[in-house]
């Protein structure tokens, strides 16, 4: 039976700026009582989107913070002396390999029934902050989405007691950590990389960044510097949802892609050297291309528009970018492979 090792989420926001030291308990806003539901069914319907947005790869569009909030769930509160748990429940996704390549997200329903050193640590006061100069970490703890269930099938959604620092208490955690749980349920959830988009080494998403920069107001200067003659590229193209177009940053389903044809390649890298002057055009692109280095080493980041404005970016590893135009050539050489 497996044990709950993954059960929390460490999201990384930043370096550790200091220890967080020795907190003082006492009382800070206590939340009230949790609201009791009277009888659980399954995540499916109580959590249904649990978990569901999980770490994606640069230049994608998404946040790596997973969705908590459940609309018809109970209030978040502590434990009433009266109901007794028996049972946790813990909602979620999960990242697995798909047959015939690729992967997809599975939602996931998991039990456990040896929980007192959970419920003793979910009746802990919350930390307060001790007086004088004081400093937490800057990564961030997601708790899952948990459920505790009685003998009669009510159930309830605790609070986690909280540190010093704003965390769930190191006892809450370790509590949590040490839960054997039972899968009981699990449903496919959608797609996250398909077979196609393996097979050509390309990420599923990806984020429109020729738009992202130039409606950001910048790069700069307007013509790019002459493009490197290194390595073999990959090539993988993206298309763009018409409610997409037009946004903050564009997200992009891949469409095709591979490593790009060494008689194509010379061409491509001709026309991002080019000093061609760059149009006043704000048309969003509906297709763009991402070129890397097919070693996944060195190399500028390459994004070309093909179609609308048809411009092109190249991005360099050490910071900075530069734009420049492109046209229906470039575009024709950046067809599938």
């Amino acid at each position: 039976m497996p044990k709950g090792r993954n059960v929390l989420v460490v999201a990384l926001l930043g370096v550790a700026l200091s220890g967080c030291g020795e907190a003082v308990d006492g009382p800070v806003d206590e939340p009230g009582p949790a609201g009791i539901a009277e009888s659980w069914t399954s995540c499916a319907e109580a959590a249904p989107q649990a978990g569901a947005e999980l770490p994606v790869p640069p230049g994608a569009t998404s946040s790596p913070v997973p969705a908590a909030s459940t609309p018809n769930a109970p209030e978040i509160g502590r434990i009433d002396p009266a109901f007794t748990p028996v049972t946790a429940v813990l909602c979620g996704r999960e990242i697995r390999p798909r047959p015939g390549g690729g992967q997809e997200q599975v939602a996931t329903e998991r039990h456990a029934d040896e929980i007192d050193a959970l419920i003793e640590a979910l009746r802990l006061p919350d930390q307060r902050r001790p007086k004088g100069e004081f400093a937490c970490t800057l990564d961030m703890i997601i708790p899952p989405w948990l459920a505790l269930l009685d003998d009669r099938g009510r159930w309830l959604r605790p609070y986690l007691p909280t540190d010093a620092c704003g965390k769930p208490r190191v006892e809450v955690r370790t509590a949590l950590d040490g839960l054997r749980l039972t899968t009981v349920d699990t449903r496919p959830a959608g797609s996250v990389e398909s077979p196609e988009a393996a097979a050509a080494g390309c990420a599923q998403h990806w984020a429109d960044m020729v738009w992202v920069e130039t409606t950001n107001g910048r790069p700069g200067p307007p013509a790019p510097p002459a493009a490197p003659t290194g390595g073999r590229l990959r090539l993988c193209v993206y298309q763009v949802p018409p409610s997409e177009q037009g946004g903050g940053k564009p997200a992009g389903d891949f469409l095709y892609g591979g490593p790009l044809p060494r008689e194509r390649q010379a061409g491509v890298l001709r026309a991002l050297g080019n000093r061609r002057a760059v149009v006043d055009c704000a048309t969003p692109a509906s297709r763009f291309a991402v070129l890397r280095p097919l070693d996944g080493t060195g190399g500028p980041d390459r994004y070309v528009e093909l179609d609308g404005c048809r411009r092109f970016l190249v991005a360099s590893p050490t910071g900075g970018a530069a734009l420049g135009q492109g046209d229906s050539v470039l575009a024709g050489l950046l067809g599938p492979v």
